[in-house]
């Protein structure tokens, strides 16, 4: 069962990641946008880390609070969880 965890948070990561780099290319040529919503809801359902190292790398959404705090917040709040269950 952690196997499956792992590779499910392995693949949404990555997800997360390679989404938030094509709204970043999108935003650069001015073009149709990923909403929001649905950049957050990919932190949400537990790609924050890549959605943090997409920010930093691509420099994208840094300048926005909801992103700039939230993200963290997300990453933090997944990560009080999981040591909950592990611990309990």
């Amino acid at each position: 069962m952690t196997g499956l965890i792992l590779y499910y948070l392995l693949a949404v990561n990555v997800l997360t990641f390679i989404v938030y780099g094509f709204d970043k290319r999108k935003a650069r040529r001015k073009r149709w946008r990923i909403p929001e919503a649905t950049l957050l809801g990919l932190a949400v359902i537990g790609g924050s880390v890549g959605a943090w190292i997409a920010m930093h790398i691509f420099h994208h959404k840094t300048l926005h609070n909801k992103f700039r705090y939230g993200i963290p917040v997300i990453f933090l709040l997944q990560t009080a969880l999981a040591l909950y269950l592990l611990l309990y």
